[in-house]
Order: C-alpha cells, then structure tokens, then sequence
C-alpha cells in the first residue's frame, strides 16, 4: 500500500503516478521560502503522516522513502522557527531592558516612542543601548528614532 491511501503496491500505473506527484510536492516543498507560512502547514500535516507511516507494522519501500524525504525537510522548518523565537525573544528582552532604562533615567516615556523602541531590529536596540547614554532629555531620544 502507498503511503497508506489504499493503493496497492501491484497495481504499477496508479503506484507511478501517486510516487511521482509525492515526489514532485517534495520537490515544491523544498523550493518554497523559509517562512513561507503554506511551507510549515504542509510540512506539519506530511509529518503527521510520516508518524502514521511510521506506526504502521507493515511499510512498504515507498513509505520509507517519503518518510526518509520529508523529515529533513521537516527539521529544517522546525529548526528555522526555532531560530526566529529566538530571534524574537532575544529583540523582545533587549527592547524591554532598554525601556526600564529609560524609564529610569527620564521618568514615564510616552507610548508612540515605546512603541517606536519596541518594533527596532536588534542591531538598532544595541546602538540604542550605547546611544542613551549620552541623552539627557526624550528629545534627545525622539531625535535618535526619527533623525
């Protein structure tokens, strides 16, 4: 049986198309962006079925293909959104230490710059870091966001 959707391993012309259509999602898969969203969606539902696949007693050659083709494709997309929590949690806490500064130093900052300081990349927040040390009022902080 192919993948389990009841085709049977002897009946050829129906194996080959159903073989090469899973080959050419694979392939399409595997070309689509990073963070293409419809890439991660498909990959989760295919690598539910691989782990159906994988329960099944008997597999057939084709199963242990596609199963050996998808999950390198899986674990790439899982290690990419790991890299970008990681990414997001690393500017979230930078932003979030560098208000509590400001706060500090100059008393409640207005919402339209928290705002501002919250949505800068990371490598704009660590310049921002070395740059408030020489602000002495919010204009001086307004005029470093909006230059």
């Amino acid at each position: 049986m192919l993948l389990g959707l009841g085709v049977s391993s002897q009946y050829s012309p129906i194996r080959k198309i159903v073989e090469e259509e899973q080959e050419r999602a694979i392939d399409e898969l595997a070309r689509l962006l990073p963070n293409n969203p419809l890439k991660s969606a498909s990959l989760n539902l295919l690598s539910n079925l691989s782990k159906n696949l994988e329960a099944l007693s008997k597999k057939t050659q084709e199963d242990r293909e596609f199963i050996m083709r998808l999950a390198p494709l899986y674990q790439q997309d899982r290690e990419q959104a790991i890299q970008e929590g990681v990414q997001q949690g690393r500017q979230q806490g930078e932003a979030y230490l560098l208000l509590r500064q400001l706060q500090r130093r100059f008393g409640e900052i207005p919402q339209n710059l928290q705002e501002n300081i919250r949505n800068l990349p990371v490598e704009r927040l660590e310049d921002l870091g070395l740059a408030l040390l020489d602000f002495n009022t919010l204009t001086d902080l307004d005029n470093w966001l909006h230059p």
